[in-house]
């Protein structure tokens, strides 16, 4: 299955995802950027290169090995990309922060990098994948404008937020020590392998053409 920590630059997703390489069985874990950033990437080469990682997730999930990816795709994303469907599950952990400690993060990682500019558009990115999580009626146009053009949008642009399919876990790490935090994420992990053993996974296989009927909205 693919297990997706999504969120705004900074909020300690792949630091999150890397400390617990060691701590979970048959788990990849790979940053979405290891496959290289152009000089100005946009919603079509995020969307592109998405579906290469689920690619790869299917080729792990024949080994039987799960792919625990960070990077900046929502769910609204990751259940577009062509290949989605053949995933035998999905699940979503939105990492956040609030907007000083984010700040206060990208400066201290890319010292005069960013103009306010530049900030502000992190922050605007953040506060839209917080209500993007919640409802996918949030203004979808946001990733559909650049997308790519093999996007499957209609899988779920007709959902309401009620839908149990629409499922991203939320995990704040403002003001936590990042162990507190990793230990969450193996919790979140070990729900959704388990939910997924049981069948109770939001987002099993067939999703895509199941009318939603009652199920756990958050393992």
């Amino acid at each position: 299955m693919l297990l997706k920590l999504t969120g705004s630059s900074c909020s300690g997703k792949t630091t999150l995802a890397f400390s617990l390489a060691d701590r979970l069985r048959r788990v990849a874990v790979h940053d979405f950027d290891e496959v290289g950033v152009p000089e100005r990437p946009d919603g079509h080469w995020r969307t592109r290169t998405l579906e290469l990682w689920v690619r790869r997730a299917l080729e792990y999930q024949d080994q039987g090995i799960d792919l625990l990816l960070t990077g900046q795709s929502p769910l609204g994303e990751v259940l577009a990309v062509p290949s989605a469907p053949l995933l035998d599950g999905i699940a979503v952990c939105l990492v956040d922060t609030t907007d000083d400690v984010r700040r206060d993060r990208l400066t201290k990682r890319d010292p005069g990098r960013w103009d306010a500019a530049a900030v502000d558009a992190f922050l605007g990115w953040a506060a839209w994948h917080r209500r993007h999580a919640r409802d996918p009626r949030h203004r979808p146009g946001v990733i559909i404008g650049g997308g790519w053009p093999d996007m499957a949008w209609h899988r779920w642009t007709g959902w309401v937020a009620e839908d149990p399919r629409w499922c991203t876990h939320l995990l704040d790490t403002t003001d936590q020590a990042v162990e507190q935090s990793v230990g969450q994420i193996e919790q979140w992990v070990t729900r959704q392998r388990d939910a997924h053993r049981s069948g109770r996974l939001a987002l099993l296989r067939g999703w895509a053409d199941r009318t939603p009927t009652h199920t756990d909205r958050d393992a």
